[in-house]
């Protein structure tokens, strides 16, 4: 059973969009493993909260991953 975990920044997305991604990893391994994993293939979104992240020996938060993508 195909078991895939994602952290992201608490409150990083929306209800949809964690729907949407789990969807699409879901998609994303039966396209490579088998259409018949399906129903067993489990997709974790897990919540970090803000701060309690880093990359490089820094911090991150939320706020930063919204410069990031707003390219800031």
């Amino acid at each position: 059973m195909p078991f895939v975990e994602v952290k992201v920044f608490e409150d990083e997305l929306t209800q949809e969009q964690t729907k949407d991604l789990i969807q699409k990893i879901t998609n994303a391994v039966t396209e490579v493993t088998s259409e018949k994993l399906r129903g067993v293939t489990w997709v974790v979104v897990n919540e970090v909260k803000s701060g309690n992240w880093g990359i490089g020996g820094n911090a991150l938060g939320l706020d930063d991953v919204k410069k990031i993508i707003a390219g800031d």
